[in-house]
C-alpha cells in the first residue's frame, strides 16, 4: 500500500549556531525525533548556510556515503586523501567515508554566505577503500527534465555511490508536469523542493517542504510556480 510522508519546512530540525544556520529533515546532532531517523537508506538531509570565512574543522566519518551539492557561493573542502578542492554551484561532491576518513568543510568566500546541501546515505558496503569525487553538472539539463546526478554505477551519469540509489534534479517551468518512474520498483522516493510551488501525487509542496513516498512504481510531479527540486530514490 502507498504511504505518503509530509515534512513541512517548518517541522525540521533548527540549529543556529551564529556562523552556521542549519535545517534537518531527518535526526542530527541535537535534533531528535524518535519518527524521523531516517528513510530508509537516506540517512542526512541538511540545508546548511555558514557565515563568509566560517566552517566546518577536522572531523572524522566513517561507513557512510556523503553529498554536498551548493546552492550559493563555495565551499572549501580538505581530507585526510590529499584532496584540497573548492566546490562551486553547478557541481556535486562525493564522498565515500569508508574505512575512516577526516575533512575540513568551509565558506570559501570571505564576505557572502555559503548555501549547500548534506546528504548522507547509509552505504550497502561496509569499510570500502575512501574515495572522493566533485563533477560539473550542466543544471541546464534540468529544465523540464529530471537530470540524474547520482547513481549506483560509476558509467552512469553524475557521480556514484556504494548503495542502490539515486539522485536526480530538476527544474520545472509553471503548469509543466511529468511522470517519475522508479528506478527499482522497491525503492522509496524522497521529494525535495529547493524553490517554488509543486504538487506530487496530488500532494502539495512549497519551498523547502519534503515527501517521502513508499509503495509507489511512478508518480506525478506538477510545477504550479517555477520550481526547482530534487529527487533522492533509496532502499527502505
Amino acid at each position: 500500500m502507498a504511504k505518503y510522508s509530509l515534512h513541512l519546512a517548518d517541522t525540521r530540525g533548527d540549529a543556529n549556531h551564529g556562523w552556521l544556520q542549519s535545517k534537518h529533515s531527518f535526526s542530527f546532532a541535537e535534533y531528535y525525533d524518535a519518527e524521523r531517523m531516517n528513510f530508509g537508506a537516506l540517512r542526512v538531509l541538511n540545508d546548511d548556510q555558514v557565515a563568509p570565512g566560517m566552517g566546518f574543522g577536522r572531523h572524522p566519518h566513517s561507513n557512510m556515503e556523503i553529498i554536498s551539492i551548493p546552492l550559493e557561493g563555495e565551499l572549501a573542502h580538505t581530507d585526510s586523501m590529499g584532496n584540497s578542492s573548492v566546490i562551486k554551484k553547478g557541481e556535486i561532491q562525493v564522498m565515500s567515508a569508508g574505512t575512516g576518513v577526516e575533512h575540513s568543510e568551509y565558506n570559501h568566500s570571505e564576505s557572502k554566505p555559503v548555501e549547500f546541501l548534506q546528504i548522507w546515505i547509509i552505504p550497502d558496503e561496509q569499510n570500502v577503500e575512501p574515495r572522493y569525487d566533485q563533477q560539473k553538472i550542466d543544471f541546464d539539463q534540468a529544465h523540464n527534465n529530471f537530470l540524474q546526478i547520482l547513481s549506483p554505477n560509476a558509467d552512469d551519469d553524475g557521480v556514484w555511490i556504494h548503495q542502490h540509489a539515486w539522485i536526480h534534479w530538476a527544474d520545472f517551468t509553471a503548469g509543466f508536469s511529468r511522470e517519475y518512474v522508479w528506478k527499482d520498483k522497491k525503492n522509496g522516493l524522497y521529494v525535495f523542493v529547493i524553490r517554488g510551488d509543486v504538487e506530487v501525487g496530488g500532494q502539495k509542496l512549497q519551498t523547502r517542504d519534503g515527501l517521502a513516498i513508499v509503495g509507489e512504481e511512478h508518480v506525478t510531479i506538477k510545477a504550479d510556480t517555477k520550481a526547482e527540486f530534487i529527487l533522492i530514490e533509496v532502499p527502505v
